[in-house]
Formats: structure tokens, sequence, C-alpha cells
């Protein structure tokens, strides 16, 4: 055999074995992940089709418990019914809901089983937590409830505050989503233009403080309002009526007249509570239970935070 043709079809086998190798060698995504980071991104494992996306356990389970299909106190699917169901790994399984274990939701028992915890349990503070509850806590009566329970003890108090620290720029971003709303109202956009302009116009109350803990908490609570928001004007008979309640907080905070801004504060949060059929009981004449309404300002002239209310602190 001619030794030039002998090397030539040697590099020519070589050649074949190397294409072949690279044809057959997983590579990475579009997006530079690693085999190992694409083999987890989500995409199903049944055969003949990548392309149909794998359910996320933990955001299942969390919807359904959410959803008040698995109540406080029930136990949940067995991790190897829960891998049967979903195709998935007996280690992805137990990942998913020790994610939900980690957030109060979940308690795991040896010999009994996973149980959802009391809803004073889940740390509803978490921001996965509020992410699960702004897209599947409604209806959940306790938490509707609760959350509206918190918004009518501390937003007056919040407003109020805002009535005599807020900026300029404060009062700016107020109005921009008070104008958003308005916009919605007499535009006829889509309702959820509206919510985001709800949303925006009470996060922006509660920057307007300048207290670096009430804002941050705005912040993070600001998932669990909008899911009263967007279900209170979801079910309102007439938004032009939330948006007069809206207008008169505004007007009080611009005016720097921090009682007024507490009343309208409470106004609005009554047309909330009617809304979801969570409103408070009256007192004489409709006025909110007695002392309750002004238990926020009280703090306030505690503090010497509202220097310019009328009837100043006593000296002691």
């Amino acid at each position: 055999m001619h030794p030039v043709k002998d090397v030539r079809e040697l590099q020519m086998t070589r050649h074949a074995i190397k294409e072949r190798s690279i044809m057959t060698t997983p590579t990475t995504s579009a997006a530079g992940g690693s085999p190992r980071a694409n083999a987890s991104s989500g995409t199903s494992a049944s055969p003949g089709d990548t392309s149909t996306a794998r359910v996320d356990v933990a955001e299942w389970l969390a919807q359904a418990i959410f959803e008040n299909r698995y109540p406080p106190g029930s136990l949940i699917p067995r991790e190897l019914d829960l891998c049967d169901q979903h195709a998935q790994s007996r280690a992805t399984v137990r990942t998913a809901i020790q994610s939900l274990v980690n957030a109060g939701i979940l308690t795991r028992t040896t010999g009994q089983g996973t149980r959802v915890n009391p809803l004073s349990e889940w740390h509803l503070l978490d921001p996965r937590v509020t992410g699960w509850m702004t897209r599947y806590a409604m209806p959940h009566p306790q938490l509707a409830r609760d959350i509206y329970a918190f918004r009518i003890s501390i937003e007056p108090f919040v407003a109020a505050l805002a009535a005599t620290e807020a900026t300029a720029q404060d009062l700016s971003a107020i109005e921009q989503a008070y104008d958003g709303m308005a916009a919605a109202v007499h535009g006829g956009s889509a309702m959820e233009e509206f919510d985001r302009a709800d949303i925006a116009f009470h996060d922006a109350i509660f920057a307007a403080t300048h207290n670096v803990i009430w804002a941050q908490l705005g912040h993070v609570l600001k998932p669990s309002i909008s899911l009263l928001v967007a279900t209170s004007n979801h079910n309102a008979s007439e938004l032009g009526d939330s948006l007069g309640r809206h207008r008169a907080v505004m007007e009080a905070i611009r005016l720097r007249q921090p009682d007024a801004a507490h009343a309208a504060t409470l106004h609005v949060l009554d047309r909330t509570g009617q809304d979801l059929g969570l409103a408070m009981p009256a007192g004489p004449e409709g006025s909110h239970p007695a002392g309750r309404a002004q238990e926020p300002l009280e703090l306030l002239r505690r503090f010497g935070q509202l220097p310019s209310l009328s009837a100043p602190l006593s000296s002691e």
C-alpha cells in the first residue's frame, strides 16, 4: 500500500471520529448555560418533547395551599405521589417541599407526612411568599381579612406622617399615580392600568414618610397591598367613587393636613372593605369604633412628629 495514501486515510478516519464526537457531545444553551444547568432548567423529560415546560413543584404546592385546596392542618400529597404526578425526581420534590418548610408554610413530621401550618406561622414578609400571595391567595378569606386589618391599622398613620414629611418630589409622585388612576377611569383603560396606578399611589405615600422603616415596609408589603387593591377595584361598582376618595388623601397630604389625611385614608379603606365584604362595624352615625381611628395620630403626637396639630402634647 502506498505510504502517502495510508497517511491520508488515517487523517480522514481521525477527522470522522472527531466530527462524530462533536455531534454527540451536549452543548451549552444560547444563553451560555452548562449542560447541567440546561438539564434542570425546567424543560420536560418526556420522550420526544423537549419543548414542554416542567411543573415547578414549589409553585404548584404554593398555589394549592394559598388557594386553600390544602387548608391549615391538612396533609399534602406524599413525596412519591408528587414525583409520579409531576414526573420529577425525589430530590427535586424534596427541595420544593423544603422551600415551603423554610417559609413556615409546611412542617415535616417523621412517619406522619408533611402538614400545612397555621397561617400565623407563614413568613408572609418573605419576598417569595408575598409573590405567591399576590398570584394565588385570592379568594383566601383569612388572608383577605388579615391584610385588610393590617392596612386599616397602619395606612392612616402613614398618610398622616406623609402629610408632615412629603417633599415636592413626593407630592409629584403621588399626583402622577393619581393621574394614572384618573386616566384609566375616564379613558376606559384596562382595569390593570387602574390597579397599577392605585398601587403606585399607596407606595408613593409610604415613601413620602421619609422614614426608612416605613418606606422599606411599604416596598416589602406591596404585593400584599396589591392583592386587596386589585380585588377591591375589580369588585367596585363605581371606580369614580374610589378615585374621589384617593383625591381627598392626595389633597390632604399636599395641604399638610395630617388629621385630614388620616381621615381620608380611612375613607378609602372603608370603600375597600365594602368591595371585599370586610367593612369594619360602624359606630355612632357611621363612624369607626370609638378610639381606634385616633390611635395612629395619638402615637404621632406622643413622639412629637406632628408639631402642627391643633392639639399639642401636654407637658409632663
